[in-house]
C-alpha cells in the first residue's frame, strides 16, 4: 500500500487524476457566479459546499452564519487549505451566460474560482485518500467574508478552525499572469490597509471674509497634501507607507465657506510594525496639521488587516507542487500589491503562504479585479486544484 507520507509522488501526480472532475467543477463554479452573496450572508454557498462535500462521503462542519469547515484523512493535521467564499457590491457587466442573477452583486475578486478551487482540492484528497490513507490530515476552510474589513478571517480563528494547524495555504486570482502559471513571493505578498474618515467642523461665512472664519476648504485641502508629506518622512520609507484619499466632500457655493466638510482614504503598509508605528503616527499628525486652522476635528481610523506575509518554507512547498504539476516554467515571481487581504490574519497565528493564480487568456483581453467585466479563464480552475492538492501531499510527506 502506498503511502504519501513516505514516498515521492509521481510527477505530476493530481493533473492525469483531475480530468473526471473538471465538468463538474467549472459547472459548480458557473452557478456560484451566477448566485453571488456579500460577505457573512452566503448561506446558498455554504449549502452548495456542505452538500457536495457530504456527497463525498465527507463530514463538513458549518461555522457560525456561513462558511464551512472539513477535515480529509486522519492523523495530526498536516496543512490548512483557505478558499474565500463572498462576493462584492458591484454591477456585473461581463456579459456572460452565467452572469451574476443578483442584481449588484458580482464575484468581481474571484472568490468563485477560489472557492471552486478549494473544493476540488478536496474531493481530489477525499479520493487520494480512499485509495491510499494519507495518515494525516489535510483541512480545508472555506472562509466567509474576505471583503470585509478587518475581515471573516478573525470569526474563523475565533472558531477554532487553526486548532492543531501548523501551516495554512491559499490562492488569489490574478488577471496578469497567464493561465497555467502561478506567481509566489516570499515575505510581504500584500499591504495593511486601514481606513481613514476625517470631519472637519468650525464657523463657516463669507469668501471675501476668511479670517472671520474657520477656512474649512482650506484646512482639508491642507491636510490632503500634508498628511502624507508628513508620513513619507517620519517612517522608514522601505515600509512602503502609502495615505491616499479617495472622497472630499465640502460646500455647496462658491462663494460660502461651509462650516463642515468631511474627507476619506486609506492608509497602507508593507510592514506589519511599521503598520502599527503609522498607524498611531496618523492620528497624531492629522490634528497637528488641522490645529492653526481652529477647525474641530472628528477621526475615525478603522484598523483593516495586517500584511500578508508569505513563509520561506510553505512557498518553497508551492513552488515544487506547481513545478511538478504544471512544468518547470511554472512558477513566476508576483510583485507585492498594495491590496488589503485577511489571509494575513492566520498568518499571523501560524506560518503560510498566498500564491497567485494566473487567469490571464494569452493574447486575450487584459482585466482587472473589482470591475464589473472580469472574465477569467476557468482552465485555471483545474492548475489551482494541481497546485492545492500537490501542495497538500508535499506538507503530509513534510510532517
Amino acid at each position: 500500500m502506498r503511502n504519501y507520507t513516505t514516498e515521492a509522488e509521481p510527477t505530476p501526480l493530481v493533473g492525469p487524476r483531475l480530468e473526471r472532475f473538471l465538468d463538474e467543477l467549472i459547472a459548480f463554479r458557473r452557478d456560484l457566479h451566477a448566485h453571488p452573496e456579500l460577505s457573512f450572508h452566503e448561506y446558498r454557498t455554504t449549502d452548495r459546499l456542505v452538500a457536495r462535500l457530504e456527497a463525498a462521503g465527507l463530514a463538513p462542519k458549518r461555522l457560525e452564519g456561513t462558511g464551512v469547515v472539513v477535515d480529509i484523512g486522519t492523523g495530526p493535521i498536516a496543512t490548512a487549505i483557505r478558499g474565500d467564499i463572498d462576493a462584492l457590491p458591484i454591477i456585473e457587466e461581463s456579459g456572460l451566460p452565467f452572469a451574476s442573477r443578483n442584481h449588484g452583486v458580482t464575484h468581481a475578486c474571484g472568490h468563485d474560482v477560489h472557492t471552486t478551487a478549494a473544493l476540488g482540492a478536496a474531493l481530489m484528497l477525499a479520493e487520494l485518500d480512499r485509495e491510499r490513507p494519507l495518515r494525516a490530515t489535510v483541512r480545508v476552510l472555506f472562509q466567509p467574508a474576505e471583503e470585509t474589513m478587518p475581515g471573516g478571517a478573525l470569526a474563523c480563528i475565533d472558531q477554532g478552525v487553526l486548532s492543531g494547524v501548523p501551516r495554512i495555504v491559499a490562492l488569489h486570482c490574478d488577471p496578469r499572469i497567464e493561465v497555467g502559471r502561478i506567481g509566489t513571493r516570499i515575505g510581504p505578498i500584500t499591504s495593511a490597509s486601514d481606513t481613514i474618515r476625517i470631519e472637519l467642523t468650525g464657523r463657516g461665512g463669507h469668501t471675501s471674509r476668511p479670517h472671520l472664519t474657520e477656512d474649512l476648504v482650506f484646512a482639508l485641502s491642507q491636510i490632503a497634501i500634508n498628511v502624507p508629506a508628513v508620513l513619507s518622512r517620519r517612517v522608514d520609507v522601505r515600509s512602503g507607507v502609502s495615505m491616499v484619499w479617495g472622497q472630499i466632500s465640502a460646500g455647496s457655493a462658491p462663494n460660502a465657506i461651509p462650516a463642515s466638510g468631511s474627507m476619506a482614504g486609506t492608509m497602507r503598509c508593507l510592514d506589519r510594525e511599521a503598520w502599527h508605528s503609522a498607524g498611531e503616527l496618523l492620528d497624531e499628525v492629522v490634528q497637528q496639521v488641522a490645529a492653526p486652522y481652529g477647525v474641530d476635528v472628528t477621526l475615525e481610523h478603522t484598523r483593516g488587516v495586517p500584511p500578508v506575509v508569505n513563509s520561506e518554507h510553505e512557498t518553497a512547498l508551492i513552488e515544487a507542487a506547481a513545478r511538478a504539476e504544471l512544468g518547470e516554467d511554472a512558477v513566476v515571481l508576483t510583485p507585492q500589491s498594495m491590496g488589503g487581504e485577511d489571509f494575513a490574519w492566520f498568518l499571523a497565528e501560524v506560518p503560510g503562504s498566498m500564491f497567485r493564480l494566473g487567469t490571464h487568456t494569452p493574447g486575450g483581453e487584459e482585466y482587472d479585479l473589482h470591475r464589473g467585466d472580469l472574465v477569467v479563464d476557468e482552465r485555471a480552475i483545474g492548475y489551482g486544484v494541481q497546485v492545492l492538492t500537490a501542495t497538500a501531499l508535499r506538507s503530509v510527506r513534510d510532517l
